[in-house]
């Protein structure tokens, strides 16, 4: 079956449940991709090659007794490389941790594999530090299917690449800075970034092990997929309260909405806008402009728009404040660390045109980054509130709100916070990558990205539809039903198996 490896999730569990297929034979059809094509992109950083092939083995043998493991049984999925894998080294990137094996899993990974997965392995991620490009101390970088000489994003940049060159059936990232959004963005795949505070993060690498925890705001985990079904099929085995991270809210997740209670395309009231951070590279514009024309078509009622009253810098500059804080302690504070920082704010700082950098410059945040105080962070979570509820107030009268994802597609690789040419224009690294990406971290509103075209060179163009809090089964409902309108999952020329 020549296009296996990029067969969505949900129907390999399905083929493999009716035994149309075994999952040794999907292990080892991805485990050839791998072999095929790894060397190139670098999105797979560890195989477990082996313990998967076992895995495998065991499923198909399950299934001949009738024992069935649950909704993934025998589906192979790679995860990313922040998360602790019980036996499967675990490195974030992050040199000092490059020989790391962890004793137990991470929760998210639990989950997945209670529900019958198997690891193929591990994907290639920024360092700890976090970048919009997949590189680190440990392994070569990632490289984009879609063309070698630009990046797959970062943070999780391996785990995108994979899912688009057809290495895994799933993959599960995490988001602080859109590390989820823009990499599937760059990639041509879907991605999920739940709601602040839906998801447990135990087992998940930021805050170094032995580090308190630190991170408590505005990073997700968040699965990453070839499908919009594979996104809910995730979500709902991963969602829900978490012994080890007790502040997560016991919030039921249904595995399926009411269809009596499903808007069809045809009811939905959705909002779009694609000017509220600066200019935006004139493919981006034709894409989603052409999708929303699209959706009209369909019968959607879709008007331009964009909170009121909302100063975008401002809150830019409240999510450099708030990051300076959760990150002060969850590493060593060595010389390497401070360099990587001073190098961030530098080149945001004096990069990229002069009148775009006022768009969000963490220079004005020097003092919290380097001498956080506990009042000053007590101030910006009170300024956070405050920019939730203005946030839920404004979307309250939408069923969602599709904006851009970047102000460009995938870009060449080069240093760290390189300034990004947009139609002529120099923007710093962070903006033109992260000015409609970090302001939804910091409101921790739930956003769906689904691929919707290319540009002219043809480098895939993602499009996030951003939802109400705790409302995600509702969010990829209408997304699944936007996706069918505009866009639809191709795999990278020069991918497809033999």
């Amino acid at each position: 079956m020549a296009d296996l490896v990029f067969i969505p999730a949900y129907r390999l569990a399905q083929m493999i449940r009716d035994r149309t297929i075994s999952s040794t034979e999907v292990v080892n059809a991805y485990l050839a991709q791998i072999d095929k094509h790894n060397s190139a992109l670098n999105a797979i950083c560890t195989l477990n090659a082996d313990s998967a092939l076992s895995e495998a083995k065991k499923a198909d043998e399950a299934l001949a007794k009738g024992d069935n493991w649950g909704l993934l049984h025998g589906v192979p999925i790679t995860i990313k490389d922040f998360y602790e894998t019980e036996g499967v080294r675990t490195t974030a990137g992050y040199a000092p941790l490059k020989n790391n094996v962890p004793k137990q899993n991470a929760t998210v990974v639990s989950r997945l594999l209670s529900a019958g997965a198997i690891l193929l392995g591990k994907t290639n991620p920024s360092d700890v530090n976090g970048t919009y490009q997949s590189n680190n101390d440990i392994f070569p970088r990632t490289n984009n299917p879609w063309n070698l000489d630009c990046t797959s994003g970062g943070s999780s940049g391996g785990s995108a690449a994979a899912i688009a060159a057809g290495f895994s059936a799933l993959d599960l990232g995490s988001d602080v800075a859109g590390s989820i959004r823009q990499p599937v963005h760059c990639c041509g795949v879907y991605g999920l970034k739940p709601t602040d505070g839906r998801i447990s993060l135990a087992g998940h690498i930021l805050e170094t092990p032995g580090s308190p925890h630190c991170i408590r705001q505005m990073l997700v985990p968040g699965p990453i997929a070839r499908s919009v079904e594979d996104l809910r099929l995730c979500f709902t085995l991963i969602a829900g309260s978490d012994p080890r991270r007790p502040t997560i809210p016991p919030v039921s997740v249904k595995r399926t909405i009411d269809t009596t209670e499903e808007k069809p395309l045809t009811k939905l009231r959705l909002a779009w806008s694609d000017d509220f951070r600066g200019p935006v590279a004139t493919d981006i514009q034709k894409a989603l402009r052409s999708g929303i024309n699209q959706l009209i078509a369909a019968g959607a009622t879709v008007e331009h728009w964009s909170p009121p009253d909302f100063d975008w810098p401002a809150v830019q500059t409240l999510y450099y404040r708030l990051a300076a804080h959760i990150y002060r302690y969850a590493q060593p504070v060595t010389f390497s660390a401070i360099k990587k920082s001073l190098t961030f704010i530098w080149k945001e700082s004096t990069q990229g045109d002069p009148k775009l950098r006022q768009l969000g410059n963490p220079s004005q945040v020097i003092k919290e980054i380097f001498s956080p105080t506990l009042r000053s962070y007590f101030e910006a979570l009170s300024e956070r509130d405050s920019v939730i509820a203005q946030m839920d107030q404004a979307l309250e009268p939408w069923d969602a709100w599709l904006i851009p994802v970047a102000a460009t597609a995938a870009f060449t690789h080069r240093a760290a916070w390189q300034a990004i040419d947009v139609d002529g224009i120099s923007y710093p690294h962070a903006i033109a990558n992260g000015a409609y990406l970090m302001p939804l971290n910091l409101t921790g509103h739930p956003v769906v990205v689904i691929p919707i075209g290319y540009t002219q060179t043809g480098l895939p163009i993602g499009m996030q539809i951003v939802g109400k809090r705790w409302k995600e089964m509702e969010l990829l409902a209408i997304a699944q039903k936007i996706d069918k309108a505009i866009g639809a999952f191709q795999h990278p020329p020069g991918y497809q198996a033999i």
